[in-house]
């Protein structure tokens, strides 16, 4: 069977591969690789999201699927009096999140390898972000959205980043049966930003 990137130990051969982006106004290194999500450079979903999430300065924040670690990296640029927690399933995603993050002399971030939100005991975040593995299936995509529904603060907010025609109607639906408050903040090239918020 094919490795995916959601898959816990990749065995696809290594094929390390070094790039700048800037995000949010700052210059970032990434280091990516064969077996994880985008390794070719940022994808347009994640920088869509990474343009329209609002993040307050104080906040505790959570990245699920971090990938080598872009989204929750630019997240920690702005919540600069918080934390930000970067969780991915996928072993070698994590160990370039931590080379990454070590790389660009971010200190408020912590990155741990965990299936969904299994490893994070009883925290609870004020913001949630999320690019979901479609392809690991509904249910997968599901599980993600109803653990951001029982880890949100009050008031805190669960950001995912879509496609329309992977599924962003019943994302959103389903988004709708869990939080108070569910917005379109912006759609670009196919792609939708939904915020929900824990009211």
């Amino acid at each position: 069977m094919p490795d995916h990137y959601y898959s816990s130990k990749p065995e696809t051969a290594h094929d390390r591969k070094t790039w700048e982006a800037e995000l949010r106004g700052r210059t970032y290194k990434f280091v990516s690789d064969a077996g994880v999500f985008s390794k070719q450079g940022i994808d347009f979903g994640s920088r869509v999201l990474i343009e329209a999430m609002e993040i307050p300065a104080e906040a505790s924040v959570l990245d699920v699927g971090c990938g080598y670690g872009p989204m929750g990296m630019a997240a920690a640029g702005l919540a600069v009096k918080g934390k930000v927690t970067l969780v991915d399933v996928n072993e070698r995603a994590v160990e370039l999140a931590k080379e990454n993050v070590s790389n660009n002399g971010i200190k408020n971030v912590t990155v741990i390898q965990s299936d969904l939100y299994k490893e994070l005991g009883d925290q609870k975040f004020d913001v949630i972000l999320t690019n979901p593995p479609i392809r690991a299936g509904k249910m997968t995509v599901h599980a993600i959205f109803e653990g951001a529904a029982e880890r949100l603060n009050k008031g805190g907010s669960l950001w995912v980043v879509i496609q329309k025609k992977q599924g962003a109607p019943s994302a959103k639906e389903k988004l709708e049966s869990l939080f108070g408050e569910v917005e379109e903040v912006t759609k670009e090239k196919g792609y939708r930003i939904f915020k929900a918020t824990k009211n």
